[in-house]
């Protein structure tokens, strides 16, 4: 009796052991990987994202979100919270999925060359997102996103009109993006190439606020400590702040608040044109707002079906992008949505 009680209790641990694995199994395949009858058919997109460090990072993500549904298109997604490392092992986390197509938005310029080629090889075509990358060609698809450089030179544009009937030299302050970036060497580069037309435009300071609001904040913070609560660099009067995104233009903000500098601001010019940052325009804390539409999931989507469908893609493909200006009627504008 005893040996048959012993024989049963192994027989039952042995199935629930059995059971349990079986559900692991299902479980964490489901996760990575969703076989349901719900999702035979589907394209399936490999999507990474930098992180969420802002407004427009998240409707960003919430664009490609709702234009995949609206297409029938399943997203396995990774979020790389600002890590290069966290993307390389998400792209090769899709390839071993054997996804239809991978995306993501590269955090830095380089570095990308090893797991693209296995993206290739694999058969798996790429799309960039946002952000480009120095890379050969021939590795992804192709590009979607903003160019950053006509943002920088959109910028520029807008001060070189104000100031046009300046003589006297306009010291600016730059509060740079995150360094080795596409977008913030683009928007930089773009800015210049205006600015340098006019030998009365001097960059004193540029500094890496790493698109964070925190670091504008602090940035701002410390150029006004280290000058006695007044706004100089070097001992040179800040006539201009030109910001490479909106979260650090609301950081830098938040500092010349709590500082109380209000007469004699210098002229601040942002880009992303976040909610935020528009009522700050309204408000007549910032004389310019330059667009980055963050809304790209439909045009990605389109991409995404012509590449599974064999169709050749354009190499790049650009978002329409407005300006908005303290000369605007403000009246005609429409909530941004993020």
């Amino acid at each position: 009796m005893k040996r048959f009680t012993k024989n049963l209790l192994i027989i039952v641990l042995s199935l629930a052991i059995v059971s349990l694995g079986l559900i692991l199994f299902i479980r964490n395949h489901t996760h990575e990987k969703d076989f349901s009858k719900e999702n035979e058919g589907k394209l399936i997109l490999g999507f990474s994202q930098i992180g969420s460090e802002s407004a427009w990072r998240t409707r960003n993500t919430e664009s490609i979100f709702e234009a995949a549904a609206e297409n029938n298109i399943q997203i396995i997604f990774d979020d790389a919270q600002q890590k290069q490392s966290n993307q390389l092992k998400a792209i090769r986390s899709f390839i071993v999925y054997q996804v239809d197509v991978i995306a993501f938005v590269p955090i830095v310029e380089d570095g990308w060359d090893n797991v693209l080629q296995e993206a290739k090889d694999a058969g798996i075509p790429v799309i960039i997102v946002d952000r480009q990358i120095n890379t050969d060609p021939s590795l992804y698809t192709g590009f979607l996103g903003e160019n950053a450089f006509k943002e920088g030179v959109n910028a520029a544009q807008y001060l070189v009109e104000k100031c046009k009937n300046r003589k006297s030299e306009i010291n600016i302050v730059e509060f740079y993006g995150t360094k080795n970036s596409s977008v913030a060497t683009a928007r930089a580069n773009g800015f210049r190439s205006i600015i340098s037309e006019d030998s009365k435009f001097n960059i004193i300071h540029s500094e890496d606020g790493d698109f964070l609001r925190s670091r504008g904040k602090e940035i701002m913070d410390k150029i006004i400590l280290n000058n006695n609560g007044e706004l100089k660099v070097d001992n040179k009067k800040i006539d201009v702040i030109f910001s490479h995104n909106d979260s650090m233009t609301l950081g830098l903000l938040d500092s010349l608040d709590n500082f109380k500098v209000g007469k004699d601001r210098p002229i601040i010019i942002s880009i992303d044109a976040e909610q935020k940052s528009i009522d700050a325009l309204k408000e007549g804390k910032l004389d310019c707002v330059v667009e980055c539409n963050p809304n790209l999931g439909p045009i990605l989507m389109t991409l995404v079906k012509n590449i599974a469908a064999g169709r050749t893609i354009p190499r790049a493909s650009y978002m329409e992008e407005a300006v908005f200006t303290e000369y605007d009627d403000f009246t005609t504008y429409k909530p941004r949505g993020y």
